[in-house]
Parts: C-alpha cells; structure tokens; sequence
C-alpha cells in the first residue's frame, strides 16, 4: 500500500495539486475533498499526477467530475505526469485526450 499525500498551491490565475501514491477507493474522497473546496471559477486546476503509479475507476471516475466542474465554472482542467497504469487506463477508457488536453506536457507540468 503506498502512502497517499497531496499538497495544494494556489497562484493567482490557477490552482496545482500534486498527488503521490494511489488513487483509488481508498483515496479519493480525500482528494476529492481537497479540490471540490478549492475556489476555481474562470481559473485553471493542473492535477500533477507523477507521484501517482496506480490509478482505479475511482481516480479516473474523479478526474471526470473534476472537469465537468471546471467546465460548468468557466475553468480549465489538466491533468499532467501520468505514470505508464494512469496513463494506460486513460488510454483504455479513451479519455487521455480529454483529460491532457490543456496541460502544458502531458509528460510534467514544468
């Protein structure tokens, strides 16, 4: 089981959350709770994944809800760092594109 840590850094034109260990069932609400507070109305939310190796259809369930807020808030969303299982479940469920789209390198957030 990996241990799970997020931080938060707020910038005044966008919001970045680091995530480390797994997004899973386990997690998530956690997660969820961090970014659902976080003010983003117009803002950008960038969800650095690199410290994420595993990744559930609760992370991926969550990273879905994440940008539909966004999107009903005039936001944008970017997911960013994905490890190869993250990367390939995204892949597999056809939402890669959909969830990269507006990160800078899909690979980091630089």
């Amino acid at each position: 089981m990996n241990d799970f840590t997020m931080t938060t850094q707020q910038h005044p034109d966008r919001t970045v959350i680091t995530v480390s260990g797994d997004m899973d069932l386990r997690t998530c609400p956690e997660l969820a709770q961090a970014a659902f507070v976080v003010p983003l109305s117009g803002r950008t939310l960038h969800l650095d994944l690199s410290g994420v190796s595993f990744m559930d259809s609760s992370g991926l369930n969550l990273l879905v809800l994440l940008r539909r807020r966004l999107q009903a808030e005039d936001g944008r969303f970017a997911v960013a760092g994905l490890q190869p299982q993250p990367a390939r479940l995204l892949e597999l469920t056809e939402t890669y594109e959909l969830l990269t789209a507006d990160a800078p390198d899909a690979g980091r957030l630089g």
